[in-house]
């Protein structure tokens, strides 16, 4: 800061000090405002722009596991959605698989068989409109592979870094397991999915016109049991993973976030604070300079 000479009036250096004082306390007050209107603490690249960079990465990675655990979000739902077709499919098996034992005494006529194979037969026609009818965004879930409307896989996005989880469905068929697909199964051979025909529950397996075949149909009945059972196991199985991985990314989300809060968002108690100052500060720098601008006139004591 320049020294003051009260002798030399045509150069007011006292004041220009007091002037530029109060620029500066004038433009750190607006910055301290500005930070307590947006909570921000880095406004521009130039307030720190080593901050700002480092901030951006959090930004961009705060955003992706957000986005991240929607997809998750998203995914439990569609599978719930699989799951609850899968258990009515099991209810309708194991009401299917009771009647066919109904058929395996011969206390029973042909009338009463001719009833049980008709009511079979529309549990049969049941299940296959619970297979059309589970679905999610128009991708049918539980169709198996191959033909319209049907799907073989399923994607989920359970990264960040737009990595995805790829799930083969399920498979019901004749064939050997050759794979564990992220919790679900695939096969050799086999049309996969639950409808009748992928089951095969057609007219002559779901037979009961005699004992023997009443117990054939039971047996049919029961094989499509345990894959709808094995099915719903294989869901439980993947929304348990999706689970996980929606707690490990919630942890990372909260760390990121808060790395990205302390960065870029202001501190207001401590804005505040200084915004108290600044403001007493400027009041004091005002009187200051009214005062500079009126000391060079005791000089005018030295011409009377």
């Amino acid at each position: 800061m320049a020294n003051v000479d009260v002798t030399r009036i045509a150069g007011n250096i006292g004041a220009l000090n007091s002037l530029y004082a109060l620029q500066n306390v004038n433009n750190e007050l607006a910055t301290h405002q500005a930070r307590l209107a947006t909570g921000k603490r880095l406004m521009s690249a130039a307030d720190d722009p080593a901050g700002m960079s480092i901030a951006t990465s959090f930004d961009v990675r705060r955003t992706a596991l957000k986005t991240t655990l929607n997809s998750i979000g998203d995914a439990k739902n569609l599978l719930s959605n699989m799951e609850t077709g899968l258990t009515k499919i099991q209810q309708l098996l194991i009401k299917m698989e009771n009647k066919a034992l109904e058929s395996k005494g011969d206390v029973i006529g042909s009338g009463e068989r001719a009833a049980i194979y008709g009511q079979l037969k529309a549990f049969r026609d049941e299940i296959n409109d619970i297979v059309s009818q589970t679905q999610w965004n128009g991708k049918n879930l539980i169709s198996g592979a191959g033909g319209s409307g049907s799907t073989a896989g399923l994607n989920f996005l359970t990264d960040p870094d737009a990595q995805q989880v790829g799930v083969s469905l399920f498979s019901f068929g004749v064939g050997t397991y050759i794979s564990n697909a992220q919790g679900f199964y695939s096969v050799s051979s086999g049309s996969g999915g639950f409808t009748s025909t992928d089951m095969g529950l057609n007219d002559a397996a779901l037979s009961v016109s005699t004992t023997t075949a009443g117990s054939v149909a039971a047996k049919n009945i029961d094989t499509a049991l345990q894959a709808v059972k094995e099915g719903i196991a294989q869901v439980g199985s993947f929304v348990a993973r999706l689970t996980f991985k929606e707690e490990t990314l919630s942890v990372q989300h909260a760390n990121t976030e808060a790395a990205y809060n302390r960065i870029m968002n202001a501190n207001m108690a401590e804005e505040q604070v200084e915004a108290s100052k600044l403001t007493i500060l400027q009041q004091t720098s005002t009187a200051m300079l009214a005062q500079a601008n009126t000391s060079p006139q005791f000089l005018l004591q030295l011409f009377r």
